[in-house]
């Protein structure tokens, strides 16, 4: 396929289908988000691993969050149509082995493989918009790809639910095997090989390697402590601090490299600095809703796999609600982006406390007004 610089030369057709490929491969990598959440007491049921509950969603956040920052430099170096190609067919593999899986710890090992290829998946799938459409047009392509992750993060716990108790939680992982495959088809036959301009790129190894062993040590600590290890081991103390000295040697590296994974001048906009903070602490709360709701409606309050999704769809319309509804109002009020900021942090925190306050006597109505709040 010819190669062009920039999206003037692209096809109706082929910005349309290119388009699809995108939005049916960011469906499928925040699908697995959340497609798992109400099957995991069934699957731990099975597979005999309660310590290792949370490790089943840490594997795949561990892996994809160290591939999103180091595939979305790489591809800004060399274009991104065979990293999306590649990103989808490891996804694919890893929704094998998911599937094949017969312990708990070939579980945890598909997952972190899956995550590799999900990684990939997100890292480009808001910044492809840029290859595909002038700017003028990007806003509200963006809000497709915006809707598509609402809509497979409101059926994937129903659907998670639905799948299990039916057929078996295994079908999860097999069902993205035929959705997955038109995918790698139209990436390869229609999606545009737009790379940058020619030129001799460095790329920064000590960087990566730097980050890897930031991340993994961090996300290790937090999942053992207060479950395998106590919070005052060894084991947790000494990943914290190993953890902490690697991202200090990170950002030296980063502050030293002629082309950064992570340029830490976009840190010297206070705006920036301050989104991805608000970002990082509401993760806490909405990963942490996916995996441990379900678990409540099922083991506290005696749910099935299907009704617990459908338990906690109302968390995932509340987030698309509240999505469109600040949208709005940025567009039609002015940007009053910090006002919304701080009424979105303060009723996610009101939200997280009274689920914190849930026990076998909290009433449906009760656990779903809460999760709606968070």
């Amino acid at each position: 396929m010819a190669t062009h610089v920039g999206f003037s030369g692209l096809t109706r057709r082929q910005v349309v289908l290119s388009m699809a490929g995108v939005m049916l491969a960011l469906f499928l990598a925040s699908l697995q988000q959340t497609v798992l959440s109400t099957a995991m007491p069934q699957i731990v049921a099975d597979l005999q691993g309660f310590d290792r509950y949370t490790w089943v969603t840490t594997a795949y956040l561990m892996t994809s969050t160290v591939v999103v920052p180091v595939v979305g430099r790489l591809t800004d170096l060399y274009g991104r149509k065979w990293f999306y190609v590649f990103g989808v067919a490891i996804f694919l593999i890893g929704s094998a082995l998911g599937g094949f899986s017969q312990t708990m710890t070939q579980l945890i090992v598909a997952r972190a493989v899956q995550g590799i290829g999900g990684g990939v998946l997100i890292a480009n799938a808001f910044v492809v918009i840029g290859d595909l459409f002038p700017p003028a047009e990007r806003g509200k392509y963006q809000g497709l790809l915006g809707a598509t992750f609402g809509i497979s993060s409101v059926i994937g716990p129903t659907l998670g639910g639905l799948v299990t108790d039916q057929l078996s939680w295994h079908w999860l992982f097999y069902l993205s095997i035929p959705l997955g495959i038109p995918v790698v088809a139209l990436m390869v036959a229609l999606f545009p090989d737009i790379r940058p301009v020619p030129g001799k790129h460095r790329i920064d190894y000590l960087g990566v390697a730097a980050l890897v062993l930031a991340v993994v040590p961090l996300l290790l600590a937090l999942s053992w402590a207060g479950v395998q290890y106590p919070w005052d081991s060894a084991q947790v103390i000494g990943s914290l601090v190993f953890s902490g000295l690697m991202t200090v040697l990170f950002l030296v590296i980063e502050s030293r490299a002629e082309e950064p994974i992570i340029p830490l001048t976009i840190f010297r906009n206070w705006t920036v600095s301050v989104s991805i903070l608000a970002t990082f602490l509401t993760g806490f709360g909405m990963f942490g809703g996916i995996i441990f709701i379900p678990l409540f409606f099922q083991a506290v309050l005696g749910a099935s796999a299907t009704s617990s999704g459908s338990f906690l769809t109302p968390m995932m319309l509340g987030i698309v609600v509240g999505s469109i509804i600040a949208g709005q109002a940025i567009s039609r009020w002015g940007g009053h982006y910090r006002l919304q900021a701080l009424a979105g942090l303060t009723i996610m925190g009101v939200g997280i406390y009274l689920l914190s306050r849930m026990s076998v006597n909290t009433s449906y109505g009760q656990a779903i007004i809460n999760i709606v709040l968070m």
